[in-house]
């Protein structure tokens, strides 16, 4: 399978993707956790099954000090005891948030109390935020066949700084 499309060589295409990587930004500089939101971003393009979103997720969480462990369990967060009260909420709001076709509440009324009760206003924003904009980036990637398995730690930033 060989990449699609290079969103970033086409004029359009890049004048998006700086738009909305300065989004991304925006949320990573946030008030959520930033081992929340590389556990979330994970789980969600894992679901989506976005090689390039899970490569870039996996390294910059290693690089930030994230243990291989909670690393490997993030697919299993369920069956794990390496997560918190706090993460196991965004983990299922990530689950439910990009499962939208699936359930015909969308969100649960049980996740979204458990999100509420550990996180504050400006980081239930970031959080949904979030899981919106990992569900975009992972079907951008998907859709033009970007791979995993070439992203560095810092790549992301290095490229919108």
């Amino acid at each position: 399978m060989d990449t699609r499309f290079n969103l970033f060589e086409n004029e359009f295409g890049g004048r998006f993707a700086k738009r909305f990587a300065g989004a991304g930004m925006l949320v990573h500089q946030s008030a959520l956790p930033k081992a929340t939101q590389e556990l979330v971003s994970l789980r969600a393009s894992q679901i989506n099954g976005c090689g390039h979103c899970i490569d870039m997720h996996v390294k910059e969480a290693a690089a930030a000090g994230e243990s291989a462990v909670r690393l490997h369990l993030v697919a299993a967060w369920r069956e794990s005891t390496v997560f918190t009260e706090a993460e196991q909420a965004a983990l299922a709001l990530a689950e439910e948030g990009t499962r939208l076709a699936d359930a015909h509440e969308g969100v649960s009324d049980q996740t979204w109390e458990l999100v509420r009760k550990h996180y504050d206003d400006d980081q239930v924003a970031a959080l949904v935020c979030l899981v919106a904009l990992i569900n975009a980036a992972n079907r951008l990637a998907v859709i033009t066949h970007q791979k995993g398995g070439s992203y560095e730690a810092g790549m992301f930033a290095a490229a919108v700084g």
